[in-house]
């Protein structure tokens, strides 16, 4: 079955870095899109960036310069390396992918990775 699992999350200094990681099973990685997510109880969840199978990226304005996604096919992984990271940056953080299973798109998602970025 589909599995996604996160890690590197933790607690850092506003201005500091972490890198997160997202390690997918149960799909052909390579062929897959992958995104990463982050929520704040209370509010929606958000788009923080995105990695196409072709390698397109894309970002959440508010990450734009900061943060970068990457991906390595051969560890069937997606990182979220962040960095200049300010309070605002506190949620938890999950991996997801989309794969079509010949009827729909169907959404897959990691237990997520808290992160707490102190002032």
């Amino acid at each position: 079955q589909v599995q996604l699992v996160e890690s590197g999350g933790g607690l850092v200094q506003a201005g500091g870095s972490l890198r997160l990681s997202c390690v997918a099973s149960g799909i052909i990685f390579s062929s897959s899109d992958m995104k990463w997510y982050r929520q704040v109880p209370g509010k929606q969840r958000e788009l923080v960036a995105g990695v196409t199978s072709e390698r397109s990226t894309t970002y959440a304005d508010s990450v734009k310069g900061r943060f970068t996604i990457s991906r390595d096919n051969a560890k069937n992984t997606v990182y979220l390396q962040m960095n200049n990271l300010k309070p605002e940056d506190t949620a938890v953080y999950s991996c997801n992918t989309e794969i079509h299973n010949g009827f729909y798109w169907r959404n897959y998602w990691g237990q997520g990775t808290q992160v707490t970025v102190s002032s």
